[in-house]
């Protein structure tokens, strides 16, 4: 073959790569849809078509052996989103481990007249992605903005492991830190919040339930929670923010289901049938009903037009069920705790997003918890979107929803 010849065929096939890529990226950016009262929205717009082409280029690579999907996504958002910034006056910064667990430090440099509060991050990502790179900014304005000590925790990630390790770790990096705040870090150890976004929100109201359940007098309780968006039940998929927002970036109503399945144990069979409701048994569905009753919510977020599903009896799916079950637990689950279990937890700080399918998740559990007596503060960004805060102080990718939530973040954080 001559070699006109050959450089002609690879710039043919190498043409037919890149259409085919912009093909699939077109494909799934149409299917998307951006509402008109999200601010910045042709910002999302980008941000979302460039997710999806790490997506798309890694299920790609993926089929042709030469990486995994998730590695791609991993390697490539850390690449252009994670670089940590290499100077940040008035903080001290350092990376460590506290219990075997990676962890980043961001210690205030003025002066304190008293032992600083201490703050314990963990990241979201859909307990999937994510890492103390990518949430570098948000971690150093909470720490210089409310004059506390934040530890950023990198704990493990699935698929590679599952339930609980993500927990398990949280729960070491946690234990460390309130064994050393005092004479490491000039931290009162009885002055440590909990909190994190999303997949992080979900690890942050688990782990105080599981603190909550092992307390002693020789570990302190955490002072609050932080909840970011949080993730906090995988028994119902038909709330309405579910429905309401379930084709809105940046975090769709399907894979929603399908990052819970990664997390609680790989089997994304099921996705389907857990998104119609037929991984929870008829008596399970009954008992949750006066948690996850859509008329818990205030009646703004019920009016919004959404699609309902159709009025079809499904019968519930015992071996679905059996897959899932552990996934309806409340240390994976901590809006489905028990009353008795829920009361002990500390002051919470909720924040939720309209345009967010894990919004109603948000709402439900400030209800719970008021009905219960726990203090709550509850923030609602109404042109926010799933994911907001994670371009916090990123250059041309920053949001003005993400703004407005670490303003109120950092607000509450200093009132505690």
């Amino acid at each position: 073959m001559e070699i006109g010849t050959a450089i002609l065929i690879i710039g043919f096939a190498a043409l037919a790569f890149i259409l085919l890529l912009i093909g699939l990226v077109y494909s799934e950016v149409m299917n998307s849809e951006i509402p008109p009262g999200i601010a910045n929205s042709g910002k999302l717009h980008t941000v979302h078509g460039f997710l999806v082409g790490i997506a798309v280029l890694g299920q790609i690579l993926a089929r042709l052996g030469l990486c995994s999907e998730v590695g791609f996504s991993r390697w490539f958002t850390e690449l252009v989103i994670g670089k940590p910034q290499l100077i940040s006056p008035g903080l001290r910064i350092k990376d460590m481990t506290f219990g075997g667990v990676p962890v980043r430090v961001y210690e205030p440099t003025a002066p304190s007249d008293q032992k600083r509060r201490g703050m314990m991050y963990f990241h979201g990502g859909g307990w999937i992605l994510g890492s103390i790179n990518m949430h570098d900014n948000i971690c150093r304005q909470i720490a210089k903005e409310s004059n506390t000590t934040v530890a950023s925790v990198g704990y493990r990630l699935a698929p590679e492991h599952r339930f609980p390790a993500h927990l398990d770790d949280c729960e070491a990096a946690t234990l460390h830190f309130f064994s050393v705040a005092e004479a490491e870090f000039g931290v009162d150890p009885h002055r440590v919040v909990l909190g994190g976004d999303s997949a992080g929100g979900n690890l942050s109201a688990a782990l105080s339930q599981r603190l909550a359940k092992k307390r002693t007098g020789d570990v302190p309780s955490p002072l609050a929670l932080v909840l970011i968006y949080p993730a906090l039940q995988m028994a119902d998929f038909t709330l309405p923010s579910y429905l309401q927002n379930q084709s809105v970036p940046l975090l769709y109503r399907d894979k929603a289901a399908y990052y819970f399945l990664q997390y609680l144990n790989g089997d994304v069979s099921v996705c389907q049938e857990v998104l119609a409701g037929r991984h929870v048994p008829a008596e399970l569905k009954a008992h949750y009903s006066k948690w996850l009753d859509p008329a818990n919510l205030p009646p703004e977020f019920r009016e919004r037009s959404y699609q309902k599903p159709e009025q079809v009896v499904t019968t519930p799916d015992t071996e679905v069920y059996q897959i899932i079950k552990d996934g309806l637990q409340p240390e994976f689950s901590p809006l489905l705790a028990e009353d008795e279990d829920l009361r002990l937890t500390p002051s919470t700080f909720i924040l939720t997003c309209e345009y967010d399918v894990l919004r109603d998740d948000g709402i439900l559990f400030q209800k719970r918890l008021k009905d219960l007596g726990v203090d709550v503060t509850w923030h609602h960004v109404s042109d926010g979107f799933h994911g907001a805060l994670s371009f916090f102080n990123n250059s041309i990718l920053n949001f003005s929803a993400g703004d407005k939530a670490m303003g109120n973040i950092v607000n509450y954080i200093k009132s505690v």
